[in-house]
C-alpha cells in the first residue's frame, strides 16, 4: 500500500512572526467601522476572575497565530475574546495574518472543506502546533455541519445567531481557548521540566 501524502512541514516561529500585533492589524482593518466595532468589544469583554488569573500565570509563553480579516462578522465577534484574552496574559502571544499573506497555511485549517474565519492556531513555546479553534465555537460548528447536512444552513446560522444572543459574555468561546492555551501551555511538561525529568 503506498504512503500517503504528507504535507511540507511548516516553520510556524517564521509564521508567527510574519504576523502583525494588534494595533498594527487594527490599524489596517478594511473598514473603519468593523475595527471600531472589534475595538469597542474587547474593551467591554470583562473575563472572570478565575480566567484572567490563569492567563496571568501561564508558566510558558503560547503563540496563537490568529488567521483573521476584519470584514467578517465572526472575526468581529471573536478576535475581541482572543485578544482581550491576550491582554490578561503576558504570555499569550497573538500575531495576525491574513488567508492571502500565508495560503499554504490557510489551506490546512479549512472548515468542512470551506474557507472560514477566524482560524486561531495555538503554539507551544517551541512553536510546536498544539490544536486550532475557529471560526466559531464547537456546538455552532456541529449547528452549521447538520445545516448544511439537511440542506437547510439558513435555519442553522439562525441557531447559531440565538447561540451568540444567550452568551453576551462570551463565555463559551473563552472556555474553549482556555482549554488549548492550557494544552499548549502544557503545564504538565512545565512541571516535569521543574523536578528535573
Amino acid at each position: 500500500m503506498p504512503r500517503p501524502a504528507t504535507l511540507p512541514l511548516l516553520d510556524w516561529k517564521a509564521v508567527f512572526e510574519s504576523g502583525q500585533e494588534y494595533a498594527a492589524w487594527l490599524s489596517a482593518a478594511e473598514s473603519t467601522e468593523q475595527a471600531h466595532e472589534i475595538e469597542a468589544q474587547r474593551r467591554a469583554l470583562v473575563l472572570d476572575p478565575t480566567a484572567a488569573g490563569f492567563l496571568a500565570t501561564l508558566p510558558v509563553p503560547v503563540h496563537v497565530v490568529a488567521i483573521a480579516e476584519d470584514w467578517c462578522g465572526d472575526v468581529v465577534r471573536h478576535v475581541p475574546v482572543l485578544q482581550r484574552m491576550a491582554d490578561a496574559g503576558p504570555n499569550l502571544r497573538v500575531r495576525y495574518i491574513s488567508r492571502e499573506q500565508h495560503p499554504g497555511v490557510f489551506i490546512r485549517f479549512l472548515t468542512n472543506g470551506g474557507e472560514a474565519i477566524p482560524k486561531f492556531i495555538f503554539l507551544s513555546d517551541r512553536f510546536v502546533e498544539c490544536g486550532n479553534w475557529g471560526p466559531m465555537p464547537e456546538a455552532c460548528r456541529e449547528l452549521i455541519a447538520r445545516g448544511k447536512a439537511s440542506g437547510n444552513v439558513a435555519a442553522a446560522r439562525k441557531e447559531v445567531s440565538a447561540r451568540y444572543g444567550q452568551d453576551a459574555a462570551r463565555q463559551e468561546v473563552v472556555d474553549e481557548l482556555l482549554h488549548l492555551t492550557d494544552i499548549a501551555a502544557s503545564r504538565e511538561r512545565q512541571d516535569q521540566r521543574q523536578v528535573g525529568l
